[in-house]
């Protein structure tokens, strides 16, 4: 019996979650736009107790409304008050009665080898539940639209190998205690999920989404992720990580002041950059058009370069 305990203690955290969230957690039938019979499948976590839901901002596309269905087998319509591709979530409001909210928690507080699991609803009376741990924290996923073209960025991703089944896109991410610390977002391959992170970044995203219906978002075009730094630059800076760019998106800002693929990022606006979350929370309105001042090591040397976010305009 002692051999079992182990196994026993995972199955009765992931049980709970189980049983917490997935009344929390809504299938969304989204109609194709252009009047088309098809429509998205995917799934929402309840935000607010007045109908506030959270999905991914591809899974509502351009569309306008639809239906949240849940798992005592009541539904609502809903509208889309707005959505954020960069940050590949929106905010929909259902019209009608809702299960309670989930409890958010604090992804940040998060470390690899964390047991996290992943709640789902994609057929709509039947949550979708699995269970893995955070493998990577920190990454980038760029995205694309609905004709397969590059779209924009989605920084600071949390990467699990909890299997994400179709329709879970837009589900929650939960840690054992219950708590939402990610949306989930994509599947990029066998065994590998990603999500957004739930933050002091998101929940400014997700506020001015609930209060203006967009956010203005600075964009740099830049794929970044955490790297080391050499130790003669630890010494220095007193610090252990700056951001690799690993891909810079031709003819945007980054590309036309310079930055390179393979550059290690140390610092933008004065600020110190170690993980995905440093530079996104540079990223917002205040930041278009200004001159924002990027250190980077290239080759063993300081380069300073002067680049000009521009405004993410939605494709």
């Amino acid at each position: 019996m002692a051999s079992n305990a182990p196994l026993d203690a995972y199955s009765q955290v992931v049980a709970g979650v189980a049983a917490e969230l997935t009344q929390r957690v809504a299938s969304l039938r989204v109609p194709r736009p252009g009047g088309g019979t098809g429509e998205s499948l995917g799934s929402a976590v309840v935000y607010t107790g007045d109908g506030f839901l959270l999905t991914n901002a591809h899974v509502v596309g351009r569309a306008q409304g639809g239906t949240a269905a849940f798992a005592d087998g009541t539904s609502a319509p809903f509208r889309v008050v707005g959505a954020d591709p960069l940050s590949d979530l929106a905010v929909l409001r259902a019209a009608g009665d809702t299960p309670p909210p989930a409890t958010l928690g604090e992804a940040d507080q998060l470390v690899v080898g964390q047991l996290v699991v992943a709640v789902g609803n994609p057929l709509g009376l039947a949550g979708s539940v699995t269970a893995g741990v955070v493998s990577a924290l920190g990454r980038s996923l760029p995205t694309r639209d609905g004709r397969g073209r590059a779209a924009s960025l989605v920084e600071d991703v949390i990467q699990t190998d909890a299997a994400l089944n179709p329709g879970n896109s837009g589900g929650a991410l939960a840690d054992a205690g219950a708590r939402v610390v990610g949306i989930n977002t994509a599947v990029a391959g066998a065994g590998l999920g990603l999500a957004v992170p739930v933050n002091s970044t998101t929940r400014r995203i997700i506020a001015a989404l609930m209060a203006d219906g967009r956010v203005r978002r600075a964009y740099l075009g830049v794929v970044v992720v955490p790297a080391p730094l050499p130790a003669w630059l630890r010494e220095r800076t007193g610090r252990s990580s700056g951001l690799r760019v690993a891909q810079v998106m031709a003819g945007q800002a980054a590309d036309r002041a310079g930055l390179r693929a393979g550059d290690l990022l140390l610092s933008a606006g004065g600020s110190p950059m170690g993980k995905a979350q440093d530079l996104q929370r540079l990223m917002f309105g205040d930041a278009i058009g200004r001159p924002l001042a990027v250190t980077v090591m290239r080759n063993g040397a300081l380069v300073d370069v002067i680049a000009e976010p521009t405004e993410l305009v939605a494709a």
